[in-house]
């Protein structure tokens, strides 16, 4: 579709609202940016975009007037599909895009694209990496900090887009089509938002929707959901597919095996690089390396630059990310840890007694899973936020009662530092999402980081 000259409505006006409305007044459409919170100051969106952004503002209600204009419709991530006023704009039959697939029709070159439940930052990341010690112009996009939409005009036919991309992108995509995609993992996660783990899979897996026989698709051979996804790739002829593990050799595939991750193929095997080489730690971080490692592998990026950029990488900040030592006691920061899933694996990494920070935003996760994955390790856990009497409930049925409760992250900060003692580590690691108390888990880490400093 061309857009120029066409009535089109921004849903949402955070930083993926404001990217979209950029790029389409660079298209020449007519621009409508749109917000339900009619609490919004709308001189301040202004100040975001562009001076002179030839923009409408509206806030609050949707008028069937309005509705009557628009002939195609951008939804920002954070705005759920099938709100009544989405679904009212599709029985209209107002094509609707996701921010994911505006930036895409607009944009020019390769897309590597990344999915998964955890681990989607730090592959992103890592594959950026690597892909800018081969390629001139390489743009890190999604999730991870800078909008699609902001980018999109800056690429060429030389460009490598990487991107890590949300299942909320991935509800309103149509074209979007990667040379290289992966999912990381599938566990429970946003069922607030998809409500079903099926719809949730069957999103996830929309990263493939595209793809041909030219493409690849990287996929973890140890989760059984996107195990049996890959079979079905391969049966069908849809896309080639790469597994991985860190279980088991594999023929064809990338594994990890006593200390050294290898890359397979026609029965050939040679390795990639030891584990002991690499500045980030634990089995997460080992899969990471591998999805990172095959899709830049088949994006055509040599072996050697490949293994040089990973053992430089350093890791993401908010992930498992080590703050300081004071009065013997380690802080680590893994703010990401927006899930249960994720956040066992921060517990996992610790090597001593731990006195653990969690809570946040209900997304009507279960718990059970994360509380017992402590095993031991856990001193205190303090807890924050919506969800602090869920988690204890939980906790005190799975048999662990030495719970905490605290107001807000700054004062959870002092009771850790209060009840630690020589030897051990404080972690936040919320399990939960940030937006009860915070506008991001960037900001939550951050404070964290800033009042733990400050004791």
């Amino acid at each position: 579709m061309d857009v120029k000259g066409k009535y089109v409505l921004v849903f949402g006006a955070g930083k993926s609202g404001i990217g979209a409305a950029g790029l389409l007044l660079h298209e020449q459409a007519k621009v409508i940016l749109y917000d339900g919170n009619a609490k919004q100051d709308p001189e301040e969106i202004r100040r975001k975009l562009n001076a002179g952004a030839d923009v409408e503002i509206i806030l609050g209600e949707l008028s069937d007037e309005v509705l009557d204009r628009l002939e195609l419709v951008v939804l920002s991530p954070g705005v759920p599909a099938d709100l009544p006023v989405v679904l009212k704009m599709k029985e209209k039959e107002i094509p609707v895009w996701g921010e994911v697939e505006l930036a895409y029709r607009v944009g020019k070159g390769e897309v590597l694209a990344i999915t998964g439940t955890n681990g989607k930052t730090t592959t992103t990341s890592l594959l950026g990496e690597i892909m800018k010690a081969y390629r001139e112009d390489v743009q890190v996009v999604g999730n991870i900090g800078t909008a699609y939409t902001s980018v999109a005009l800056d690429t060429t036919e030389d460009t490598v887009t990487v991107a890590e991309i949300s299942s909320f992108q991935l509800e309103t995509i149509e074209k979007f089509h990667p040379k290289a995609s992966a999912i990381t993992n599938i566990t429970e996660d946003h069922l607030n938002r998809h409500h079903t783990m099926e719809e949730y899979i069957r999103v996830k897996e929309r990263i493939t929707e595209n793809q041909t026989m030219e493409d690849v698709c990287v996929l973890n051979y140890e989760d059984e959901v996107l195990r049996a996804f890959g079979e079905k790739l391969i049966a069908e002829q849809k896309v080639q597919v790469l597994f991985f593990s860190s279980l088991r050799a594999l023929q064809d595939g990338i594994y990890c095996q006593d200390g050294t991750i290898w890359l397979a193929e026609n029965g050939e095997r040679e390795p990639v690089v030891r584990t002991d080489e690499l500045k980030i730690l634990g089995q997460h971080n080992y899969e990471n390396v591998m999805t990172a490692v095959g899709m830049a592998y088949y994006a055509g990026v040599p072996m050697d630059v490949i293994r040089k950029a990973v053992c430089a990488f350093q890791g993401v900040e908010h992930r498992i990310e080590y703050v300081c030592e004071k009065n013997g006691v380690v802080y680590y920061n893994d703010s990401k840890g927006t899930n249960p899933d994720a956040a066992i694996k921060g517990i996992q990494a610790m090597n001593r007694p731990t006195l653990l920070i969690g809570g946040g935003f209900d997304k009507q996760s279960t718990y059970e899973s994360w509380i017992r994955a402590f095993d031991g390790k856990v001193k205190y856990l303090v807890l924050i936020g919506e969800t602090r009497e869920k988690i204890a409930e939980t906790a005190r049925r799975e048999g662990f009662h030495e719970i905490l409760m605290a107001e807000n992250l700054e004062e959870a900060v002092k009771i850790c530092a209060d009840k630690a003692e020589p030897g051990d580590a404080v972690l936040l690691s919320p399990a939960c999402a940030s937006w009860d108390q915070f506008d991001s888990y960037e900001q939550r880490g951050d404070l964290f980081k800033e009042y733990v400093r400050a004791l």
